[in-house]
């Protein structure tokens, strides 16, 4: 399934690291990351909205949707910090040294290692519905924290993780976006099987993805937060109300890396672009305004 009114384009962003991007619209650029288990598609209503101004590109991310999935070789294969870089290199190729960068869930992930990495090219960053890696594994604490199951499971060591989930794929997939959904309208029967097929096709990478943010992103993490870096770009945070179910204040714990913080919290589930697109459409471009 491809975004209706959108050019698509392979474009290579790393030694031997390809991304497909779906590219529509004219103006300043916004790149648009997707989370998971999704592809770029969860950003059809957003990114159509958006294109009547602007430069919008949305690509799959590596590991994910039909980019490729090169083998973690090396533990660093799915660092954010290497998948940051990628996005940046998919920017330039397309001729934009400077952007506006919005992800949701993985997605945002990426986009504030980005933002941290490379300042001077995100020019505004918005994330969808996560914590920071740090603050993520750190509000996460006794029975409560068998909701995020799926980080425990595949951050251990390669092969279990890998086998289960291969095992019963559409089982596992489907069931983050069947529980993750307040309206399941919002994701039709046809994109759904999109999201299942992509998903399937990618188990190892998006286990490595995982596994990485329980390793080398922690690090990355621990480092810029010893050394006091910080997003420097205004940020918008849009966030289901995790913080009350989990006991935390979510604004707090992101204004430690983003003093130039908006942070709303929603009512719609966890995929937001595709449950409540006018909400979201309405906060990036109120963040694109500041």
């Amino acid at each position: 399934m491809e975004i209706k009114g959108f050019d698509y384009q392979r474009v290579t962003v790393d030694d031997g690291v390809t991304l497909r991007a779906a590219v529509g619209g004219s103006g300043s650029p916004v790149v648009l990351l997707h989370g998971f288990p999704q592809t770029h598609l969860m950003w059809r209503h957003v990114a159509a909205d958006l294109a009547a101004d602007h430069t919008v590109i949305c690509p799959d991310l590596r590991g994910y949707g039909a980019s490729d999935k090169p083998a973690d070789t090396d533990g660093e294969r799915y660092a954010k910090r290497t998948m940051a870089a990628d996005v940046v290199a998919l920017a330039r190729a397309l001729g934009f040294d400077r952007f506006a960068l919005a992800g949701h869930d993985r997605g945002a992930l990426v986009a504030v290692r980005a933002g941290l990495d490379h300042p001077d090219a995100v020019t505004h960053l918005a994330a969808l519905d996560v914590l920071p890696t740090l603050d993520m594994w750190d509000v996460l604490h006794g029975t409560t924290a068998a909701v995020g199951f799926h980080l425990y499971l595949m951050a251990q060591p390669p092969g279990l993780p890998e086998q289960l989930i291969s095992g019963s794929p559409d089982a596992f997939f489907g069931h983050f976006l069947d529980i993750w959904t307040r309206d399941p309208e919002a994701i039709p029967a046809d994109v759904r099987a999109a999201y299942l097929a992509a998903s399937r096709e990618a188990v190892t990478s998006i286990v490595a993805d995982y596994r990485a943010s329980a390793g080398i992103d922690v690090a990355h993490d621990e480092a810029d937060r010893a050394a006091g870096n910080r997003l420097r770009m205004p940020v918008t945070v849009l966030q289901q109300d995790w913080g009350a179910a989990l006991g935390y204040d979510a604004a707090a714990l992101w204004r430690a890396w983003a003093p130039d913080l908006a942070h709303r919290t929603v009512s719609c589930g966890h995929f937001m672009a595709e449950e409540a697109p006018a909400e979201v459409v309405e906060a990036l471009r109120a963040l694109l305004a500041r």
